[in-house]
């Protein structure tokens, strides 16, 4: 993507008029909605170009942002921007943001998993899915979503437990959710036997664009809470893990 002319990503590099902003510059998606300057009134001209400035930093963090394939969790991001640490990483996340909102985008910077992403706003949904499709393999049955719904809210737990929860048994829709990475096995049960303890991913919670199990309907009242603070549940759900994938929560499936 070429964002060389008019500095658009390197401010000092050249001054930002108004005539650039009305300009068409390759690599901005969101001009378009300043193509006619008489839609807009003389008094917003400085405020939409302060509003699309990017400092050096800014700049950085949202290019970093925008072809990441994944969240980033902020020590990430100010690894890859060249940022102080992991707060200052937050501190440009929500200048773009701030940014965004002022001159009126279509993205956002939201916190998924342990990670932060860039996002089109959920209104623009409706043109992207034609460019874009779910994967099959997101698309579960009732079964299996009912099965990841038992073990987001219950996790960490056992087989024989999802299975008494539902009334039938569970081996094979467990199964396909290891599969697809939405659920994994966290560790072993103390009782007889030593069974598998079952757990949500960090796939998960980026499938259902949830930020940690908290954000589950009715999680305060429906979730079990964690008893040991090293148990699998509490220990992917701590914050900025990088190379831990936090637990996730279900929600509906469309």
């Amino acid at each position: 993507m070429t964002t060389s002319r008019g500095g658009w990503l390197r401010p000092e590099a050249a001054p930002i008029t108004w005539a650039a902003l009305v300009a068409p510059q390759p690599g901005i998606a969101w001009l378009w909605k300043l193509a006619n300057p008489a839609e807009v009134p003389a008094s917003d001209a400085p405020t939409l170009a302060v509003a699309c400035r990017r400092t050096p930093k800014m700049a950085r963090a949202e290019a970093v942002l925008l072809v990441a394939d994944a969240p980033l969790s902020p020590r990430r991001l100010a690894q890859l921007a060249t940022l102080a640490d992991a707060t200052e990483a937050r501190t440009q996340i929500n200048r773009l943001n701030a940014a965004y909102e002022q001159a009126g985008t279509p993205f956002r910077v939201e916190r998924v998993a342990a990670g932060y992403r860039l996002f089109t706003l959920p209104q623009f949904a409706f043109w992207l899915g034609k460019l874009h499709h779910r994967d099959a393999e997101l698309k579960l049955s009732p079964p299996s979503m009912e099965t990841l719904t038992i073990i987001a809210y219950r996790q960490p737990i056992t087989r024989a437990d999802v299975e008494a929860i539902r009334g039938v048994q569970c081996s094979e829709m467990i199964k396909q959710l290891m599969e697809r990475n939405l659920v994994r096995i966290g560790g072993e049960d103390d009782s007889l036997g030593r069974p598998f303890l079952y757990e949500t991913t960090r796939k998960f919670l980026e499938t259902f664009g949830l930020r940690d199990l908290d954000e589950l309907p009715l999680a305060d009242r429906l979730r079990r809470r964690p008893t040991t603070e090293g148990s699998p549940a509490s220990s992917d759900n701590a914050p900025d893990a990088d190379d831990t994938p936090p637990v996730v929560p279900v929600p509906e499936a469309s």
